[in-house]
């Protein structure tokens, strides 16, 4: 598998589309370590900046999960190709998270997911948002996986 997924494998992958689509590339995949890395680039055009802040643009929190979820979608598919194949459902179980900074416009929000238990139908994910190395967003996520 590639270590690089450019946004047409990513979108071939990911149920969600623009929109509410937030991640714009894979930088890396590491199966031994049930690791993925993602980018997101952030810009003033991106449309939640425009009401959330006016003259303080922030990235919503609940967008960061979001890209983290996307992220796992893609670490999942990446750990299990068979399943991924199928296009199956993904359902958000559980989430714990901490905010420790804000996401501001203009910044590159890399996303790092590591799978800590993979099944065919459900994973926990430890996942983690950071802008220029700094940890921005903890998160553990549970979801579950349905072929239909």
């Amino acid at each position: 598998m590639e270590n690089i997924w450019d946004i047409n494998k990513i979108q071939e992958i990911l149920p969600q589309k623009y929109p509410f689509l937030f991640v714009d590339r894979v930088l890396e995949i590491n199966e031994a370590e049930k690791k993925i890395v993602c980018l997101k680039n952030l810009t003033i055009n991106d449309y939640f900046f425009e009401g959330h802040f006016p003259g303080n643009p922030v990235m919503p929190g609940v967008l960061i999960l979001e890209a983290l979820a996307q992220s796992s979608i893609l670490l999942f598919a990446a750990l299990k190709p068979d399943i991924a194949a199928k296009k199956p459902i993904f359902y958000l179980g559980k989430v714990e998270a901490r905010y420790l900074k804000p996401v501001l416009a203009g910044d590159q929000l890399i996303l790092e997911v590591r799978g800590e238990k993979m099944m065919n139908n459900a994973g926990v994910v430890k996942a983690r948002a950071l802008v220029n190395n700094v940890v921005t967003t903890e998160a553990q996520i549970m979801f579950g996986v349905k072929i239909s």
